[in-house]
C-alpha cells in the first residue's frame, strides 16, 4: 500500500500531552491498518489539536459545542475524478488523555482508537444507524485486537 500521511501538530509548546502523543511511526501504523484491505493507495492528513480547534470545529461543522475527541473530513472528490485523497483527521489531545483517564484505559490504546476511528470515517464509516454503528464497531475491534488492543467498548474498570 502506499500512503501519504501528513501529521500536523498544532500543540503549545507547552502543552502538557507533548510528552503522551504517540509517535508518528505509531500513528502510520494505525491508519494503515484502518486502510488495509481498502485501499491501495491514499492520502490523509492526521491533525493533533489543543481544546478550542476541535471546539471550534465541532461547533462550525456538527453544531455541537465543546471540544471531541476526534473529527473526520472526508474529501469530496468532483464527480468522474478519482483521487486518493481521504480527506483530514483531527485529534484533541486533551479530550483523548482524559477520556482514556476516565475510562480506565491505556492512553496508547485509545489513541490508536481514536486514529482507526477516524480514519475508517474517512472511508466511509459512520455510526448514526444502529446497523451502521455495529458494522463499524466490529470493525474497529477487530482492527485494534490485530495490533494488540482489547475491545475499546468493553466497560472498563475506572482508577
Amino acid at each position: 500500500m502506499h500512503l501519504d500521511l501528513d501529521l500536523q501538530l498544532a500543540l503549545a509548546d507547552d502543552s502538557p500531552h507533548l510528552a503522551t502523543l504517540p509517535t508518528d511511526r505509531q500513528i502510520d501504523a494505525w491508519v494503515r491498518a484502518a486502510l488495509r484491505e481498502q485501499r491501495a493507495e491514499a492520502e490523509l492528513t492526521v491533525r493533533i489539536v489543543e481544546e478550542d480547534e476541535s471546539a471550534e470545529l465541532n461547533t462550525a461543522y456538527r453544531r455541537k459545542q465543546g471540544p471531541t475527541n476526534v473529527l473526520s473530513f472526508p474529501f469530496e472528490s468532483p464527480p468522474g475524478l478519482e483521487l486518493p485523497l481521504l480527506g483530514d483527521v483531527v485529534i484533541c489531545a486533551a479530550v483523548v488523555a482524559r477520556e482514556a483517564e476516565e475510562q480506565g484505559k491505556p492512553l496508547e490504546a485509545h489513541w490508536a482508537h481514536m486514529v482507526i476511528h477516524g480514519t475508517l470515517h474517512l472511508l466511509g464509516y459512520d455510526h448514526i444507524e444502529p446497523a451502521q454503528a455495529e458494522t463499524m464497531e466490529a470493525l474497529e475491534i477487530a482492527l485494534l485486537r490485530t495490533l494488540g488492543y482489547d475491545n475499546p467498548y468493553l466497560e472498563q474498570d475506572t482508577p
